[in-house]
């Protein structure tokens, strides 16, 4: 009886071992390692945030996925080590990144007007030509109910 109860709980330990393999494959994330990542990936955040200049709230919005305890944490941390070592602000020479794809489709924008290829220009247009059009008088009779 004894070698079954080794076996059983082998195979036990080996199904659980296997649900960690399964999980990697379908890009499932254990949720508190989701969260101890995304912590230490929001400390980084605020402390480069904090040596490249940037205000808190400008951090905040740029990195909204990230949570916001963090972040602080990150740029407040920073910010000490920056005063403490007399340190000046590095500017960013990139752009900030963009958000991580949700698995939302996004919808295609609309295609450019053929004509001139420039939409901005296009509207200035029409409203250069409806402001002509304003500023010459017409030919037309003016209906009573028109002149008040």
């Amino acid at each position: 009886m004894r070698p079954f109860a080794t076996a059983l709980l082998l195979v036990a330990l080996g199904s659980i071992a296997g649900c960690d393999q399964v999980q990697q494959k379908l890009g499932l994330e254990n949720p508190a390692a989701k969260t101890a990542r995304n912590e230490a990936e929001g400390k980084a955040v605020g402390g480069a945030c904090r040596q490249s200049g940037r205000a808190i709230e400008d951090c905040y919005s740029i990195y909204s996925w990230l949570p916001k305890a963090p972040i602080f944490e990150g740029w407040r941390d920073m910010d000490a080590y920056m005063r403490e070592n007399n340190l000046e602000t590095i500017a960013p020479q990139l752009p900030p990144p963009q958000p991580p794809e949700t698995g939302k489709k996004k919808k295609a924008k609309p295609a450019p007007p053929a004509e001139g290829g420039n939409a901005a220009a296009a509207v200035d247009k029409g409203a250069a030509e409806g402001e002509q059009r304003a500023a010459v008088p017409s030919d037309k009779p003016v209906a009573d109910s028109e002149k008040r």
